[in-house]
């Protein structure tokens, strides 16, 4: 499998990341999901812009264009041997030693893979599927000592600031 590692396409098997990723330590990033049909990414300005709002809603800087992104999708799904495919994006802060505060002059990490896209069987789309739903509270469980911490790091840069 070929992914999308900081600007670079490369086997899979040769992608690492820092142990010191604020990803990793903090849950400091975002992500971002594309569906693929037929190669041709679904919605993708749409997808590009929540991506924009989700880095400037965590002050991540955003290390691509629009123009950079789409260049970077395409070399992606064009590396992949399926169709149908969703296009993963995760972006971290970066790399830096372990502090809530945002790191200075810190680059991002860029990271995307490709998986096939499972589509629903077709007596699925007709007939439906079972749902449950539920209060989403991920930010209101404080008690839980959560590696992701992004509402930590936000609050603590507010008060570093």
């Amino acid at each position: 499998m070929t992914v999308f590692l900081n600007g670079r396409l490369l086997p899979i098997e040769q992608a690492t990341v820092s142990v010191l990723d604020r990803g990793f330590i903090f849950g400091d990033g975002i992500y971002e999901l594309v569906p693929v049909y037929s190669r041709v990414p679904f919605r993708l300005e749409e997808h590009l812009a929540r991506l924009e709002r989700s880095l400037g809603e965590t002050r991540i800087r955003n290390p691509y264009s629009r123009a950079q992104w789409r260049a970077h999708i395409y070399a992606l799904i064009d590396a992949q041997p399926f169709e149908d495919q969703g296009i993963y994006f995760q972006l971290t802060r970066g790399a830096a030693k372990r502090d809530h505060a945002f790191p200075a002059s810190v680059e991002p990490t860029v990271f995307m893979m490709s998986n096939p896209l499972v589509n629903p069987q077709p007596v699925q789309v007709e007939k439906g599927a079972s749902a449950v739903s539920a209060q989403d509270y991920r930010w209101l469980r404080c008690d839980i000592k959560s590696i992701s911490l992004i509402g930590n790091c936000l609050l603590r840069q507010l008060s570093a600031e």
